[in-house]
């Protein structure tokens, strides 16, 4: 563990069970208030769980992919906005590690581990508003707005991007209090709305060629394309936290409730309709733990393969996690709007904010279209084709 870290003889499972207990206390008001987290964010830097995926030769933890997943999803079922922001962190620190190599991404590991840096997002590769124009032999400008920058505000380290003048998108690691950098804070959605996912600007901001992650470069071979697969099991592991936090919230609350009036039994849990709706909750549930242990599982052997994974490798990664991505989504929707079933009318006030846990994963599973998900596996089921890669796929 980190030396700062006050949870030095705890696994870290267990830091991410203590913080989201920690996190539940606040989640439904805060996601009422939406804005910026910052005294939780804290919390998660001095946990030391920021430098589970930095190796230890940088000191790090050197943490296993089951690891870091399951930190993930343990914090989602409390709060999915930190899990966002913490997840995306992790996929920041393994971009910089698939997309350059060890002599330039040393430095930036060693200073994360040791300060517990948060590292914030502005890559978005769809939002080409941000230029990127080489003014010298070393320098670079980029300047413009970038949307959907997750976890940008209140981070240390920035992944940024722009485009230049050929459309080639080019890829920079800065600090955050760069001169020129600046957030509107315009982040105002119905779900995940303490990710910060707002608008960054980019004001005529000197980025250095050695912080442009060029060698091997976005995507640039089949193990460098792994990025947007660990991206999309993060997402994974977020849908089936909050399924997980819904179908906690719902047993608890019929556990302690009376039956339908017109039921044959008189205590909710021996109801057999409410029996039903939890039997159908828990095999999703299981469906989903299933299918992200295997994805996980082909995702760390592809990880361990390293330079020397093959392009069909790759695509069985991307086969294995486009499944549970399917999976996670459509039972993560279900569970989140069919717990108010079992748990009735008293369950929809205010106070309890319960349909947050709907709105945060009707809001992050359209981060990219599922639909496309079905289409590249049934391409692969019909002619044994797998996906290409692509910065969502």
């Amino acid at each position: 563990m980190n030396a700062r870290s006050p949870h030095l003889k705890h696994t870290p499972i267990e830091i991410a069970e203590q913080l989201a207990a920690q996190f539940a206390e606040t989640a439904a008001a805060r996601d009422k208030q939406g804005g910026n987290p910052k005294a939780e964010r804290d919390l998660i830097r001095e946990s030391g769980l920021l430098g589970l995926s930095i190796p230890t030769e940088y000191g790090g933890q050197g943490a296993d992919w089951q690891t870091i997943f399951k930190t993930i999803q343990t914090i989602a079922r409390v709060d999915s906005s930190l899990a966002h922001v913490y997840g995306f962190h992790h996929l920041l620190i393994a971009t910089v590690q698939l997309f350059s190599e060890a002599e330039q991404y040393g430095k930036w590991f060693e200073q994360s581990a040791k300060e517990n840096l948060f590292w914030g997002n502005t890559l978005n590769p769809l939002d080409k508003r941000t230029t990127a124009t080489q003014i010298s032999e070393t320098e670079y400008i980029f300047h413009g707005d970038k949307s959907f920058c997750s976890g940008s505000m209140d981070s240390d380290i920035l992944l940024c991007s722009g485009f230049n003048q050929d459309g080639k998108l080019l890829i920079g690691v800065i600090p955050t209090q760069r001169e020129g950098v600046s957030f509107l804070g315009d982040w105002n959605n119905m779900g995940q709305r303490q990710t910060d996912s707002g608008t960054s600007h980019f004001e005529q901001v000197k980025v250095l060629k050695n912080e442009l992650l060029l060698n091997p470069g976005p995507l640039s071979t089949p193990y460098s394309s792994l990025r947007p697969l660990i991206a999309q099991l993060i997402f994974v592991h977020m849908f089936l936290g909050v399924a997980e936090g819904a179908f906690d919230v719902a047993k608890q609350t019929v556990q302690s409730q009376k039956a339908w009036s017109k039921s044959l039994a008189e205590e909710a849990v021996n109801d057999p309709f409410t029996q039903k709706h939890f039997a159908e909750f828990y095999v999703q549930l299981e469906s989903v733990r299933l299918l992200a242990d295997k994805a996980i599982h082909t995702l760390q052997k592809a990880w361990h393969v390293g330079a020397d994974l093959t392009a069909e490798q790759r695509g069985e990664v991307s086969i294995a996690i486009a499944t549970a991505k399917i999976a996670s989504t459509n039972t993560s929707l279900y569970i989140t709007q069919n717990i108010f079933q079992v748990m009735g009318a008293r369950a929809t006030t205010a106070k309890l904010n319960l349909d947050r846990f709907w709105r945060n994963v009707r809001t992050q599973t359209l981060h990219d279209p599922v639909d496309y998900k079905y289409q590249e596996i049934g391409e692969w089921v019909l002619t044994g084709k797998v996906p290409d890669p692509s910065f969502y796929s």
